[in-house]
């Protein structure tokens, strides 16, 4: 998660649901990292949009993990908008 605040810091990902959407939708985001106690229907949204679109997921904890890891309140989506984050946040993950 410590690499998810440098993510942030280098300006490199976005949080929030419709702005999460747009960024799968111009190709923008490389991973999509989702709480796993977000809403049955913003769940099935970004999941859907991620397999359309061919962009991976990764499922975290809780909203508030996600939300510590980029210093903000309880976040419950989070698109990874560069390459050697997303890359190196997969393998972290796995």
């Amino acid at each position: 998660m410590s690499l998810l605040g440098l993510a942030n810091r280098a300006r490199k990902i976005i949080s929030g649901e419709e702005l999460s959407v747009k960024e799968i939708r111009n190709g923008k985001a490389k991973l999509i990292l989702l709480s796993a106690d977000a809403s049955a229907n913003t769940t099935k949204k970004i999941t859907d949009k991620c397999k359309s679109y061919e962009v991976p997921y990764k499922l975290v904890e809780d909203r508030y993990l996600l939300g510590r890891a980029i210093g903000k309140e309880a976040r419950v989506v989070v698109a990874v908008l560069d390459d050697g984050f997303a890359k190196k946040l997969v393998s972290l993950l796995d």
